[in-house]
């Protein structure tokens, strides 16, 4: 049986990995690669992009069996690292639980794409004028947001 504790990491999890994987599954389907929708002019589009790499496209260059080895070897070392952490996390630490459960999330959404398409599927791409920042996806914001709660505890909590 699942523990009460556990209940916010699967809903969260079951949550954005939905929410990840029907925006890509509607890039994919709706919009041909490379395609751009200008949603607020000289800053916001919906790109259709596929990163072979990293985060910032890291190691794009590398071989198909290089990045593969190295992802998802990576991506499931997280996973256990972060869900040990969170089971080692006692209640009264919520928002650190959230954070671990958000980057738990959008690391099983891109893994997810690695798996299926070998690639993670990108669309959100913000600019100004010609400086963009790497396109990303739900799974991304998930990862950077649960970053951000994390980094605060560890600077501004006492962690257990």
């Amino acid at each position: 049986m699942l523990a009460k504790k556990h209940y916010l990491l699967m809903s969260i999890i079951i949550g954005i990995v939905i929410l990840d994987q029907i925006t890509k599954w509607v890039v994919l389907i709706k919009m041909p690669l490379y395609e751009s929708i200008p949603i607020i002019d000289n800053f916001f589009s919906l790109t259709h992009i596929h990163n072979t790499g990293g985060a910032f496209g890291l190691m794009a260059n590398q071989s198909q069996l290089i990045r593969a080895i190295l992802f998802l070897g990576l991506s499931t070392l997280s996973l256990g690292i972060i869900g040990y952490y969170y089971y080692k996390t006692p209640l009264q630490y919520t928002w650190l639980r959230v954070g671990l459960a958000l980057i738990f999330a959008g690391a099983i959404g891109n893994l997810i794409d690695r798996f299926r398409i070998g690639e993670v599927v990108d669309f959100l791409d913000f600019y100004i004028g010609n400086y963009h920042w790497p396109a990303f996806n739900v799974a991304d914001s998930s990862v950077s947001i649960g970053v951000v709660i994390l980094l605060y505890h560890m600077i501004f909590k006492n962690m257990p």
